[in-house]
């Protein structure tokens, strides 16, 4: 059965925290970092997002919650990872649309690929990532954060 889930992920820049590193697809990028629990890979989480709609298994939430705050793992790949093992089938197609004025996405679109590929176990040419700035229409647009919408195709092995 072929199945297309939609995911998104939006969070804040965390302009006072110098510590932090700004990751995106599981990539890191120079920046301001983004406002989180963990990490706050928007790219990630859309994805997770997008998994748990075909698995029905809510990660980001209570169990990503648990992991970060009483196992202090911050890492959004293990979240991912985590929504993986409810996940019966195959990837096919990861679409990514992400919404900010900065960082410049475009160069590191390779990298992000090559990690995202690596995590779902699909081939880099099976994910698409367009980004956009929107104008400066919407508060992503205005560089106060950064939104990721993901829509994933998968051939599941169950209904």
């Amino acid at each position: 059965m072929v199945k297309v889930s939609i995911g998104q992920d939006s969070h804040r820049f965390d302009f006072e925290n110098t510590e932090k590193k700004l990751v995106l697809g599981g990539v890191k990028f120079d920046g301001t970092p983004l406002l989180g629990n963990s990490d706050a890979d928007v790219v990630l989480h859309a994805i997770t997002n997008a998994v748990s709609s075909i698995t029905g298994v809510n990660i980001l939430g209570a169990v990503a919650d648990k992991i970060c705050l009483e196992d202090g793992i911050t890492d959004s790949r293990v979240y991912l990872l985590e929504a993986l093992k409810h996940f019966k089938g195959s990837i096919s197609h990861v679409s990514l649309s992400i919404e900010c004025s900065a960082p410049k996405i475009s160069p590191k679109i390779p990298l992000m690929k090559k990690s995202i590929a690596g995590l779902l176990n699909i081939r880099e040419s099976a994910i698409g990532i367009t980004a956009t700035s929107g104008e400066g229409l919407t508060d992503f647009g205005k560089g106060l954060g950064i939104q990721c919408i993901c829509i994933l195709t998968a051939v599941c092995d169950t209904a």
